[in-house]
């Protein structure tokens, strides 16, 4: 086997130009390198040119393995200070703001490669080199080429083959992350890693498609195998059967013929009857129409008079209702009148209130105004006062004054000077503290007067808020009163609403549910009158029920529809058995019609449940279609009469549409008569009728009920009238009380609000004036204690310049008599300060009347704008109390215009009422004419009645026979102007309308139309019946044809043919001969298929079981050898398990490793290194089966320990040679040490791209 000596690459991912990576004659190659540097790119470059797809090589598109250079940018400063950048190969592209790659056109300026190619050079075992070239495009383009020639991909696959280079496989490499896909995975992934190698994965698809047809062909043998078995037991059965029908046949023509005997017999004499009858019924009928003519004149009278009388009492309901219309229209305007009452004594009671209020704050504002007044005029006269004195006082200076003469004066002021020179500096400070004194002193007097004012407005403050505080706690209390008894008030009306709303939903559920019973009622009405005859029909069944055990009633009372969407079918199904009479036995029946015959009551169809003669359901019906349904299961009975419910009904379904009942009759061919929901029939023989014919009977399903829904509305009434009237005028009356509490309690609470609001105010100016207080109070004190101070001071100074004093005026003071100068001084100086005190006594005094004038003239502008406040909502009242006495006025002038016109309506009323008196006397009066006259007519109609019966009897007799001839197929002698029987109708009666009951008429009401006899135009002939027949209609007759006919159906009873056996024994010889030649058409494809299958099946096996034999004889050695060390000479154990040894590529593979001195554990319980070590063992024996020609790993010791590492490398190296080259990717020192050459993989920062260099180590051992 050949190597490779090379690989060259041209812009190969990170290989930027031309590089080549040099192997050698080298059998253990290390490609080694640090991250980054583009090491798993050479791994990349030897896949991608021995044609491995792109997705795994680490790349989504073969165009991204173009090499595209990553631009390296710097900034370059140029002369004029601006800045460039610079790209790593050497191009300046701009200014540093440009984007390092913008689509195409830095693309451009890159002048990135628009291709690459990798070529690999391999020595064949002749050692003749071969070139294999793969070139890709950035477009994703690939080309490949063998020695410089251009070939097809597939011819590039042949020739790497042909050197057992196989790309599926994969036979030559192990990516990165191979060997843990190995450790980890399943059995069934093992086995498809064999099949890869083996080759047997190309017959997959192959070997499961004929699987599959073989299967298919089996069963097809199998299925017509069985088929072929069943129709010769077919064949068996029906030639038998085909004898017992010729048998059969022979009986039933006999006892045809006996039927038909016994038919015309009874035709015969129901046909003599009903033209003897007819004829004397004429007779009467003539007589009848002579005496009807008679009171036909006072018929018209009692109609004319009973128009009349319906007219009046139609007036009557009318004023009636006028009348209860008035009445209502007066109640509610006289409610309305309550809670207007109600509202104008709650306006006048509140207005007195606001008056009352009015009047105190008047009061109140006239105090304030006279308080204002005093204060102003106390003001005034202490101004006077205070100019009066200044006045006086100024005398009063003038005298006291003692005067000195010039000398004294003169040396009084020379004194004078000599103290001031002494006590200069003293005179200044006291002069200067006295004159701070005199401000100081009126500082302390006003804020002695602003406390002084504050204290008094405090106090005035306090009074206000208690006050208040009184008015809002009585105010309070009305509220809480009012609140009580509006909740007492409101518990009493929502007891009555509650009770008023119960007994409305009460009467509105009676309502309802008499609306429903009464629509109920309607429906089951509609369309048919509760007249004479409906009633008689029933009382005579009731007669019966009471006088005959054995009566059930008639079938219409005793089944109903599941559903009521069955009710129009089921009625159409039962047809003239409507409304049959169930008995329990014939005997009844017979008695029944005798009982009719001599009351005269009818006459009616009876079912005895002993003797009639029902057919078995045909059970194969049941379920051939989800839309039908057995009629018999549509309706609910007693099993009582299960009998007579199954001759009534047969074998007729229910269809839900006509398509269906289509469907079944003519498609699947179904003898049965088929009836729509909507009443459309189609019957046996295939004749169709629709349209509205059995609505009444339909309705009459609820004539069972009607008489409960009757009860149930009367009680439903009574119920209603029981109901208490309502306490209407009552509830409105709290209503009105509430209303007027609800108002009251709302001026409360709005007067409690202005209160509080009041309130709030004042306690906000009382916390302001005890702020003010707290505020002035301190600084009024600290000035005060200020102001001594100050006086203390100016004490002592004052001491000073008196001892100066006392010391320089002793002379002067001794010569005048004086004890020291400042007596004389504060005899000239008392005037002065007495007249200061007096002017700050006034001062006081003014100030007081003036902060107790402001004060209260604020509180009289708050009093007037209260009063104020107060005359709005008392003209407000006034207002609403004149609004509602007008509403009151027009109320009462509504209720007293009402109630007029309820007298005059009365009044129309007694009229119309004696009016409607007179009518209904002369009704009676006309009406006792009429039955005076009607007498004559009794006798005539009842004797044409008795006719008409026994018409009827025999004509439904009749009509019974021929119906029974079309439905049975019987087929009698007829007339040759007769029509044929197909033109009878199936569900006809006898008058022509198909819902009428089979009882006579009233006689009253049919005895001037009598009832027409239906022929249909059939007309029998009795030629044939024999004369001794014809003139015998004893019972014993009937019982002995009956007989005879009943002998031939036992026995015909016995045997049970099957009359198509024939024809049927026909047809399943031919479908036997088409089976045969069916069956070995299958047997034919059937064996091919196996050949195909086995072959296909074989060569799978071959190529598998060799791949496997061959793996499974490697694995263990190469496992130990791996495994093996100084220490553990032995190494450790692996073999692969099979698990299906028929057709092992079915079923999964397992493998087993059991490092040394390590008991056997599954391979996911080993250690990281121990997985790897497996994996690898298996990894080399699978690339032993069919080895190329070199073996490429990629770091494949990355989870490995330095020991088994080395043992890897021992591996290696000892196994490459000839026909074996590896090539190993790894970062282990320990891996590639032991290798003979290594190419180094290193990245050139200033080229941007990967270079590689080699070096040969065996120069170096």
């Amino acid at each position: 086997m050949g190597k490779l000596i090379r690989l060259e690459l041209y812009n190969f991912k990170s290989y930027k130009g031309h590089h080549s990576l040099l192997f050698g004659d080298s059998y253990f190659t290390s490609i080694i390198g640090p991250n980054g540097s583009g090491k798993s790119n050479s791994m990349d470059a030897i896949s991608f040119v021995l044609g491995i797809k792109s997705s795994h090589l680490r790349s989504s598109h073969l165009r991204d393995l173009v090499y595209r250079g990553r631009v390296l940018k710097k900034s370059t400063i140029n002369e004029d200070g601006s800045a460039t950048k610079t790209l790593t190969d050497g191009h300046v592209h701009g200014d540093v703001d440009g984007q390092e790659d913008d689509g195409q056109t830095n693309t451009q300026e890159r002048q990135d490669p628009k291709s690459a190619w990798v070529t690999a050079v391999y020595e064949d075992d002749a050692g003749d080199e071969q070139l294999w070239k793969r070139t890709i495009t950035n477009q994703g383009v690939s080309e490949y080429r063998i020695n410089n020639r251009t070939v097809a991909a597939q011819q590039y696959n042949e020739a790497l083959e042909a050197e057992n280079i196989l790309i599926k496989a994969r036979n030559f490499l192990v990516f990165q992350g191979d060997v843990e896909a190995i450790a980890s995975q399943s059995p069934r992934d093992l086995t498809r890693l064999i099949e890869q190698i083996s080759g047997s994965l190309e017959y997959k698809a192959e070997y499961e498609r004929l699987k599959e047809a073989q299967e298919e062909a089996l069963e097809n043998q199998n299925y017509n195998l069985n088929r072929r078995r069943g129709i010769n037991s077919e064949i068996k059965q029906y030639q038998e059967q085909k004898r017992e029908a010729d048998s059969y046949a022979r009986k039933a023509d006999g006892r045809d013929q006996a039927i038909v005997t016994h038919i015309l017999w009874k035709l015969y004499h129901f046909q003599r009857v009903i033209e003897e009858s007819s004829a004397e019924m004429q007779k009467h009928q003539e007589e009848l129409k002579e005496h009807r003519r008679s009171i036909e004149k006072y018929e018209n009278n009692l109609e004319e008079a009973k128009k009349d009388q319906a007219k009046v009492g139609r007036d009557v309901h009318k004023i009636e209702r006028n009348i209860k219309r008035k009445e209502k229209d007066i109640e509610e305007k006289e409610n309305n009148l309550v809670p207007i009452a109600e509202k104008i004594s709650i306006t006048n009671e509140h207005f007195s209130k606001t008056s009352a209020r009015c009047s105190e704050i008047g009061k109140e504002r006239d105090g304030r105004t006279a308080t204002v007044k005093q204060l102003s005029k106390d003001l005034r006269v202490v101004e006077k006062a205070e100019a009066q004195w200044e006045g006086e006082w100024g005398k009063l200076r003038e005298q006291e004054g003692r005067a000195l003469n010039d000398a004294d004066l003169q040396q009084y002021n020379k004194l004078k000077e000599d103290v001031t020179k002494q006590t200069s500096a003293d005179q200044i400070k006291a002069s200067n503290l006295t004159r701070q004194q005199k401000a100081d002193e009126e500082t302390v007097n006003s804020l002695k007067s602003k406390v002084n004012a504050i204290e008094y407005q405090i106090e005035n403050l306090d009074g206000e808020i208690e006050d208040i505080r009184m008015h809002h706690g009585k105010v309070n209390v009305i509220i809480n009163q009012t609140s009580k008894e509006i909740d007492s008030k409101k518990k009493d009306y929502n007891g009555l609403t509650s009770e008023r709303l119960r007994l409305a939903q009460n009467r509105t559920e009676l309502d309802e549910k008499l609306q429903e019973v009464l629509l109920k009622l309607v429906e089951a009405e509609d369309g048919r009158k509760q007249n004479e005859k409906e009633l008689r029909l029933k009382a005579t069944i009731a007669d019966m029920k009471r006088i005959f055990p054995g009566v059930k009633g008639r079938i219409s009372e005793l089944c109903k529809p599941k559903q009521k969407k069955y009710g129009t079918a089921v009625s159409t199904v039962l047809g003239r058995h409507f409304d049959a009479v169930v008995v329990d036995d014939e005997k009844t029946a017979k008695d029944c019609i005798q009982y009719l015959r001599d009351q005269r009551r009818g006459q009616a169809t009876f079912i005895p449940l002993d003797t009639i003669q029902s057919k078995a359901i045909n059970s194969h019906i049941k379920g051939m279609h989800r839309g039908t349904i057995m009629a018999i299961d549509t309706i609910d009975y007693d099993k009582a009469v299960d009998r007579a419910m199954s001759y009534a009904c047969g074998n007729a379904i229910v269809c839900d549409d006509l398509s269906i009942a289509r469907y079944m009759c003519y498609e699947k061919g179904v003898e049965a008569k088929a009836v729509t929901l909507d009443g459309t029939v189609i019957h046996k023989g295939g004749l169709m009728t629709g349209g509205r014919g059995r609505e009444n009977n339909a309705r009459r399903w609820e004539d069972t009920e009607i008489d409960n829904l009757r009860n149930l509305a009367e009680k439903l009434r009574a119920d209603i009238y029981a109901l208490p009237e309502s306490r209407r005028t009552h509830e409105e009356n709290l209503h009105g009380e509430l209303s007027g509490l609800e108002q009251k309690l709302t001026y409360a609470r709005e007067e409690a609000r202005s209160r509080e609001r009041n309130l709030s105010s004042k306690e906000k100016e009382l916390s302001h004036a005890l702020k003010s207080l707290k505020e002035a109070k301190p600084r009024y004190d600290e000035k005060h204690k200020e102001f001594e101070a100050l006086k203390a001071e100016l004490k002592s100074y004052q001491d000073v310049i008196d001892e100066a004093e006392d010391e320089v005026f002793a002379n002067f003071c001794q010569r005048l008599g004086y004890g020291n100068i400042r007596i004389y001084e504060a005899q000239q100086g008392s005037l002065q300060q007495e007249g200061a005190q007096k002017k700050l006594e006034f001062r006081q005094q003014k100030n007081k009347l003036k902060s107790r004038i402001s004060f209260e003239k604020q509180q009289l502008e708050e009093t007037e704008n209260r009063l104020r406040v107060l005359k709005d909502r008392a003209q407000q009242d006034e207002a609403l109390i004149a609004e509602l006495e007008g509403q009151k006025e027009s109320t009462q002038n509504d209720i007293d215009t009402l109630c007029a016109e309820l007298e005059q309506l009365q009044q129309e009323l007694d009229v119309q009422k004696a009016k409607q008196n007179r009518k209904a006397e002369k009704v009676a009066e006309q009406r006792r004419e009429v039955q005076k006259r009607s007498k004559n007519v009794d006798g005539t109609v009842k004797a044409i009645a008795s006719l008409e019966v026994e018409v009827q009897r025999n004509a439904v007799g009749k009509y019974a026979l021929l119906r029974r001839c079309k439905l049975e197929d019987i087929t009698i002698p007829l007339a040759d102007d007769s029509r044929g029987l197909d033109q009878l109708p199936i569900d006809g009666m006898l008058h022509g309308n198909p819902d009428a009951m089979d009882v006579d008429e009233d006689p009253d009401t049919s005895t001037l139309h009598p009832k027409m006899v239906q022929d249909y135009g059939i007309d029998v002939d009795f030629d044939d019946l024999d004369d001794d027949l014809k003139e015998s209609s004893d019972g014993k007759l009937d019982e002995e044809l009956q007989e005879k006919i009943e002998s031939l159906n036992r026995e015909m009873d016995g045997m049970a043919p099957n009359m198509r056996a024939i024809e049927r024994l026909e047809g399943t010889e031919s479908r036997l001969r088409t089976t045969e030649k069916e069956f070995e058409d299958a047997r034919r494809r059937a064996k091919r298929a196996k050949d195909d299958f086995r072959e296909v099946k074989e060569q799978r096996f071959e190529l598998f079981n060799k791949a496997f034999a061959h793996i499974t004889e490697q694995i263990g050695p190469i496992y130990k050898e791996l495994t093996r060390s100084s220490a553990l000479p032995m190494g450790g154990q692996a073999y692969l398990d099979i698990e299906d040894s028929d057709e092992p590529y079915l079923d999964g593979i397992k493998y087993h490793a059991m490092p040394p001195l390590k008991r056997f554990r599954d391979m996911e319980h080993l250690s990281g290194g121990e997985k790897t070590m497996a994996a690898l063992a298996l990894l080399f024996a699978v690339h032993s089966y069919q080895p190329s020609p070199f073996f490429v790993l990629d770091e494949v010791d990355a989870a490995l320990d330095n020991a088994n590492v080395a043992k890897i490398a021992n591996y290696i190296r000892d196994h490459a040679r000839p026909g074996m080259q590896f090539i190993v990717i790894s970062l282990k020192t320990g891996l590639f040490q032991e290798s003979e050459a290594l190419v180094g993989i290193y990245r050139d920062q200033g080229a941007n791209s990967s270079r590689a260099l080699t070096l040969d180590l065996r120069k170096y051992l």
